[in-house]
């Protein structure tokens, strides 16, 4: 478990323990999960379907470059020309809410899935509410956990709630562990605003500012 693998920094085309998904399971080709976490997804899919409850994979794994595309796409579209640190530091903080800087998104592991939609507005409506109420009663008999619930005193920090990512447990716990162990918000770097990873606490209160449950 490398560092380059925690920070996203490999093709998971070419690596040995990824897998492509199905068109069955994800709104179009060429996405990956690590094939445990295939297995266990594919498991709950069926379990769902039984039960009348349509999953649908939009994201998997996302690697550096995938995640710098993100990242960039946003900076260039909110931070004002010539910025000062402040304004960095206050692009950087509109972008967190929902999306990871390159190198520390759990999606780089290839535990972590987006499941149909990306908006919290869509889990409150008539057929999103059913969705959400089923993944809450079932998800973590197959493994998964919702990431990144609403915030409170358990979890002050980090992205805000998205009902839409859940990450598999049984894998996403070492890499976890192995982001406490190896990983520094000075390593951050390649990629717009990377120089406030360290006043943002990148790796405490992002990468680590999960669902206790999740931990």
């Amino acid at each position: 478990m490398t560092t380059d693998y925690l920070m996203g920094k490999f093709d998971p085309s070419n690596h040995s323990d990824f897998v492509k998904i199905s068109i069955k399971y994800a709104d179009r080709s060429g996405l990956y999960l690590r094939k445990e976490v295939y297995e266990a997804y594919k498991r709950m899919h069926k379990a769902a379907m039984l039960a009348g409850i349509d999953l649908k994979i939009l994201s998997a794994t996302r690697n550096f470059d995938y995640q710098k595309k993100i990242w960039e796409g946003k900076w260039q579209n909110i931070c004002p020309p010539n910025p000062s640190y402040e304004d960095k530091i206050k692009t950087a903080k509109r972008i967190l809410r929902y999306s990871a800087m390159p190198g520390a998104s759990r999606h780089h592991w290839g535990t972590d899935i987006d499941m149909c939609s990306v908006e919290n507005a869509f889990f409150r409506g008539s057929k999103g509410a059913k969705i959400y109420a089923w993944l809450k009663k079932n998800a973590h008999i197959y493994g998964f956990c919702q990431t990144y619930t609403p915030k409170d005193e358990e979890r002050p920090n980090g992205y805000n709630e998205e009902k839409w990512h859940w990450s598999y447990q049984p894998s996403s716990l070492a890499f976890t562990k192995a982001v406490k162990e190896s990983i520094t918000n000075e390593m951050f770097s390649d990629f717009s605003g990377a120089e406030t990873a360290i006043d943002l606490k990148i790796v405490e209160d992002y990468m680590l500012g999960l669902n206790p449950a999740c931990k």
